[in-house]
C-alpha cells in the first residue's frame, strides 16, 4: 500500500528513476511499519490468530494489496501528466512502470538486507547482555546500542566523509578559471585591476555575478533615456580568512566604487554555492535605471541543502558579519543622502538573510525592507508569521497582522489589496504553493500539512492527498528535484515576471507605467535558469 501511495502526485513532476527511489523508500518504510507493529504485538504477548485463519488472511490481504499497487502503477502516468498539464509542460507517454517497479524492488532488497544485518548485530548485543539483564530488557538494550552505533557510523563517519569529499570537489570547481570570463576592464567591477578583490579570489559564481547583468548601454537602449552603470560587488571565500574580514573587505569595495552614493543598496545573501539568481537582480537594475549597487559575500561551495547540513552555522556567521558591517557604514551616512537599504535572499539565502539581523538592533534606524524568495521551511520569521497568520487566510498565502510590515505574494499576486499602504519597514515573501523547499515538513510523517487543508494553491493538484509517512518521503524527493523538474513560475524555479512584481511592490520605483512594466516582463520572458 505504501508503494501504491508513493505513485500519487505531489508538488512537482518526478523523473522515472526518482519515482523508483521514492517508491522503494515507501515500500521499505511500509514493510518496516508492518514488521514493527507485528513485533510490538508479539512483544506484548497479545493473542494471535490461529494458523489456518492467519494463512487465509495473508492470501486475501496480499492479493488485495497487489491489485491496488498494480492499479496505482497503471494510473501513475495520468497523475504525472495532470501535474505537468497544470504547470504547462508537455505530457509524457508513460513513466515506464517496469523501470519504476524494478528500481523500487532493488532499493527495497538493499535496505532489507541492511536491516537484517542491523537485526543480527542487535541480537549479538542482546545475547551478550542476557546473563546480566532480563530477556526483554537485554533485547531493548541491544537495539539501543546498535542504533547508536549505526548513527555514529552513518552520521559521524560516512556522512562526514561524503560532505568532505563533496566540499573538496565543489571547491575545485569553484576555483576553475574559464577563458571566456577574463578579468573586467571596467574599474568599477570587482576583480578588475583597480579592485581590492582579486579576480581569482571571487570564485566561479562571483565571476558570473560581476561579469553579467545589464550595462548602462543596455539600460539606455531599453529605457530610451540615459542610465547609470549598475554596481555589483562580490567577495569570494578565498578573498580573506574569516567571515568578518570578508565582510569588511566588501564594505571597502563598496566605498571604492561609490556604492553608498546610489539610490538603492541591495545586500544579497547568495545560495549555498554562492549563486545569485540573475532573474532576481537584472530586473531590479532595470526598474531603478541602474542607480543601484548590490553586494554579496560567499559562505560556502556546496548546494544549499548540503550547505545547510554541513555548516549552516557558518553561513549564519557570514550573513550576520556582512549585515553588521554594511549597516554600520550605512547608519553613519546622512539620512537624507544615503541609499535605501534592502535585503534579498533566495532559498537558503532567504533563511540566512532572515538570521542576519535582529529587529531590536535596527528599530532606532530601520532599513527599508527585505525580499525573501522561496524561504526554506526552517526559516524562523516565516514559520512564526505563517503560524500567527489571519485564520481566514491559507497557509500558502497568509495575511499577517494589518499587512503594514509583512506581506506574502505568489504567481497570482499579493495576499493584501494592492492599494493598501505599507509601513516604512517592509518584509515581502515571494513563494509558490508548489515549492517543496518552503512547504516540506517533518510533521507530514504523521500529520496532514496545513497547506493541504481547505482551498489549495492554484499550482497544487486537487488530487494530491496526504498519506502517513509516504507524503513526507515524496516532499523530500520533491526538494531534490524542485528547481530542475518544474518550469519557471512553479516549484522552486522563480520567474522574472514575479520578481518584477515583487520588487515593484517592495521598492516602489518611480516613473513606470503599466505598459512599460508589461514591456519589461516581455523583455525577460525568454529567460531560462
Amino acid at each position: 500500500l505504501f508503494f501504491a501511495f508513493s505513485l500519487t502526485p505531489s508538488l512537482v513532476p518526478r523523473p522515472v528513476v526518482f519515482q523508483g527511489v521514492v517508491s522503494g523508500l515507501s515500500l521499505t518504510l511500509g514493510y518496516a511499519a508492518g514488521r514493527l507493529a507485528q513485533w510490538i504485538w508479539s512483544f506484548l504477548e497479545l493473542p494471535s490468530p490461529r494458523p489456518r485463519h492467519r494463512r487465509a488472511a495473508i492470501v486475501v490481504l496480499s492479493a488485495s494489496c497487489a491489485a491496488v499497487a498494480v492499479g496505482f502503477l497503471v494510473r501513475a502516468t495520468a497523475w504525472q501528466n495532470d501535474l505537468r498539464a497544470l504547470m504547462g509542460m508537455d505530457p509524457v507517454e508513460d513513466i515506464r512502470p517496469l523501470t519504476v517497479a524494478g528500481v523500487a524492488l532493488g532499493l527495497f532488497a538493499l535496505l532489507h538486507t541492511a536491516a537484517w544485518q542491523f537485526r543480527k548485530v542487535a541480537l549479538f548485543f542482546a545475547q551478550r547482555l542476557r546473563p546480566v539483564f532480563p530477556r526483554r530488557l537485554a533485547l531493548l538494550t541491544g537495539l539501543a546500542l546498535t542504533g547508536s552505533l549505526a548513527w555514529t557510523l552513518g552520521n559521524g563517519v560516512i556522512f562526514a566523509w561524503i560532505l568532505r569529499t563533496l566540499d573538496a570537489s565543489y571547491r575545485q570547481i569553484d576555483a576553475v578559471l574559464h577563458p571566456e570570463t577574463a578579468p573586467p576592464d571596467n574599474p568599477l567591477k570587482t576583480g578588475s585591476s583597480a579592485s581590492l578583490v582579486r579576480w581569482e579570489d571571487i570564485g566561479r559564481q562571483g565571476r558570473a555575478f560581476v561579469s553579467s547583468g545589464p550595462s548602462a548601454e543596455d539600460l539606455a537602449a531599453f529605457l530610451g533615456t540615459s542610465a547609470m552603470e549598475p554596481l555589483r560587488v562580490y567577495v569570494g571565500l578565498n578573498a580573506a580568512e574569516t567571515p568578518r574580514q570578508r565582510a569588511r573587505l566588501a564594505v571597502e569595495e563598496l566605498r571604492r566604487v561609490g556604492a553608498f552614493a546610489r539610490e538603492v543598496l541591495l545586500l544579497v545573501t547568495p545560495t549555498g554555492t554562492g549563486w545569485v539568481d540573475p532573474a532576481a537582480l537584472d530586473p531590479l537594475e532595470f526598474l531603478h535605471r541602474g542607480n543601484i549597487a548590490s553586494v554579496a559575500v560567499q559562505y560556502s561551495y556546496l548546494p544549499s541543502p548540503l550547505a545547510l547540513l554541513s555548516h549552516g552555522g557558518y553561513g549564519v556567521e557570514a550573513a550576520r558579519a556582512l549585515f553588521e558591517e554594511v549597516y554600520q557604514a550605512w547608519t553613519l551616512l546622512p539620512k537624507e543622502g544615503r541609499p535605501k537599504l534592502y535585503l534579498f535572499g533566495l532559498s537558503l539565502g532567504a533563511q540566512l538573510s532572515d538570521l542576519s539581523f535582529s529587529l531590536y538592533d535596527i528599530l532606532g534606524d530601520p532599513i527599508q525592507g527585505a525580499l525573501w524568495v522561496g524561504p526554506p521551511f526552517r526559516s524562523p520569521t516565516w514559520r512564526h508569521v505563517t503560524a500567527e497568520r489571519d485564520p481566514a487566510s491559507p497557509a500558502w498565502l497568509p495575511r499577517f497582522g494589518d499587512g503594514s510590515v509583512v506581506r506574502f505574494m505568489n504567481q497570482w499576486g499579493m495576499a493584501e489589496p494592492p492599494d493598501k499602504p505599507w509601513g516604512p519597514f517592509r518584509i515581502l515573501y515571494l513563494q509558490y504553493g508548489s515549492d517543496p523547499f518552503t512547504f516540506f515538513a517533518t510533521s507530514a510523517f504523521y500529520r496532514e500539512p496545513e497547506w493541504l487543508r481547505g482551498a489549495r494553491a492554484p499550482d497544487v493538484l486537487p488530487s494530491l492527498r496526504w498519506y502517513p509517512i509516504v507524503t513526507m518521503v515524496q516532499l523530500a524527493a520533491d526538494m531534490a528535484v524542485g528547481a530542475e523538474a518544474a518550469p519557471l513560475g512553479f516549484g522552486h524555479n522563480f520567474s522574472p515576471a514575479h520578481y518584477i512584481d515583487a520588487w515593484i511592490a517592495l521598492t516602489e520605483p518611480s516613473g513606470w507605467t503599466p505598459a512599460e512594466i508589461r514591456r519589461l516582463k516581455q523583455h525577460f520572458a525568454a529567460y531560462r535558469r
